[in-house]
């Protein structure tokens, strides 16, 4: 028998971030920040988006369905403030890619939820209706990964929390690719129509904007275009 779909919270928690109700199956939340960014030739965490930063901005967005949320950093990486409700963990080694983050991420979360969505840092408009859709799309599987226009976008999934042994027994291995991790288990790929199909997603982002990353200063002004702000 499969396990119970992942339950979405309503935004409610306890003090560090956990959803009220059966925790265990709630829909936690990782954000990878650790990347080198060399396209952009800084840290993207910090970027000002709004009044807020880049990090801070998928934090509070993630922070809306999902509980709790764990930042994985590089191992000396300096943050912005976040909620004091965010969990904070750290690469081990440096430059080992976000198969390691996620390896991290899902352990720092294995005994509090069964699944958990796996975001960027770099990801300023994400819609929480895509977080909570692509938990409902993860029911009975390991992971759910959205596949659109060609490409499978590993970091805008939900995986299984007890997946972080498979992933360190892969980075054992010298595997840093985290499609590495997909490819071994029960994956859900999920089109856009699937997405779409939800009613709350189709409203808040029917471009799948959510799916969006900035590698580039021009990714980066785009995005705040497309969120109505001005560069800082």
């Amino acid at each position: 028998m499969s396990d119970p779909p992942p339950s979405v919270p309503d935004g409610s928690g306890s003090a560090r971030g956990r959803p009220t109700g059966d925790p265990i199956n709630a829909l936690g939340a990782v954000v990878l920040c650790g990347g080198r960014s060399r396209r952009m030739g800084q840290d993207k965490a910090s970027l000002p988006f709004g009044s807020e930063t880049l990090l801070g901005r998928v934090v509070r967005l993630v922070s809306e369905v999902a509980g709790p949320v764990v930042v994985v950093a590089a191992p000396e990486q300096q943050l912005p403030q976040l909620p004091a409700k965010v969990i904070v963990a750290r690469d081990p080694v440096a430059g080992r890619g976000p198969l390691q983050g996620v390896a991290v991420g899902l352990a720092a979360l294995a005994s509090e939820v069964r699944y958990a969505f796996v975001s960027p840092t770099d990801a300023p408009l994400l819609a929480p209706a895509f977080v909570r859709r692509m938990g409902q799309l993860c029911d009975g599987y390991d992971v759910a990964v959205p596949q659109i226009d060609g490409r499978t976008q590993v970091l805008a999934a939900v995986y299984r929390t007890a997946l972080h042994e498979l992933a360190s027994a892969l980075l054992r291995d010298q595997q840093q690719r985290l499609v590495a991790l997909v490819e071994q288990v029960d994956a859900h790929s999920v089109d856009r129509q699937s997405l779409l199909a939800d009613e709350g997603l189709r409203t808040a982002d029917p471009q799948l904007d959510s799916l969006l990353n900035l590698n580039t200063w021009q990714d980066y002004e785009a995005a705040l275009a497309r969120a109505g702000l001005a560069r800082r």
